[in-house]
């Protein structure tokens, strides 16, 4: 049995991961926390608890896996408390700063098992491996790429970490290479990545990595419909982190166990 806490329960991200959990055999949730909502019914006759209690919960309650979804200044603090007390993660919060990223890792080396990734999704693993791939193929060829990213108009964070993750991917394969974050005004194109962030309604999450060349084009193209097959990833993540080794791992290290 795997027992679950989630902070962000009551969020769009962390009520699909309850509710995803809630169909696996062998998950259990037993406990959420949230900054709002607190006293509120979670599945299996769990109430939230309000996040400032996190430490006093985890301690009581000693889950298996914290799995945070909330944001970035508030994952860090999360993250620490629950490395502390040797807790695993999987964490899918966005928008880390390095300082933010180098604090996390410091608090999970040598105590805990966590997978970070900015997307759980199968496809999106597989857009970073072909983005990659395509970027290695066509590296002594003139062909430029530009990443576009579309989502809701509630997003907080631009660029989306699953296109910051694919701007990663594209330079360790071809190298050190400039990135531009948007263009305006009298702009010529240089050896660059251009990457560009679209907010607008309801959009889930669509990302693209075009690589133009003379007379063609390619495009490789991900277009999430649902938010559930995110939060099955993580399920999936949570499942899989307990009983590693020490240390960070990413969803591709999840992926390639199965």
């Amino acid at each position: 049995m795997t027992r679950i806490a989630v902070t962000g329960a009551v969020g769009r991200m962390g009520t699909l991961v309850i509710q995803e959990a809630a169909k696996v055999e062998g998950m259990q949730l037993v406990a959420g926390l949230d900054a709002l909502g607190a006293g509120k019914s979670l599945p299996g006759g769990i109430l939230v608890e309000d996040v400032s209690r996190l430490e006093s919960v985890l301690r009581e309650i000693k889950p298996d896996v914290l799995i945070d979804f909330t944001i970035a200044k508030a994952a860090v603090e999360n993250v620490i408390t629950a490395a502390a007390l040797g807790i695993d993660l999987v964490v899918g919060t966005t928008g880390f700063s390095p300082d933010q990223h180098s604090r996390m890792r410091e608090a999970i080396d040598g105590h805990v098992a966590a997978v970070i990734s900015p997307n759980f999704m199968v496809g999106v693993n597989l857009f970073w491996k072909l983005a990659a791939e395509c970027a290695a193929a066509l590296k002594d060829y003139d062909y430029d790429i530009e990443i576009i990213e579309a989502h809701h108009n509630q997003k907080k964070d631009a660029p989306s970490g699953t296109a910051l993750a694919t701007v990663d991917a594209i330079k360790k394969a071809r190298g050190e290479t400039d990135v531009v974050y948007g263009r305006f005004g009298v702009m010529p194109r240089g050896k660059e990545i251009g990457v560009h962030a679209v907010r607008g309604g309801d959009i889930v999450g669509d990302h693209t990595v075009l690589f133009a060349g003379p007379g063609e084009r390619l495009e490789i193209k991900h277009q999430a419909h649902s938010r559930s097959a995110f939060a099955s990833g993580a399920v999936r993540a949570a499942q899989w982190v307990v009983g590693k080794d020490p240390g960070i791992y990413s969803m591709a290290d999840v992926l390639k166990s199965r």
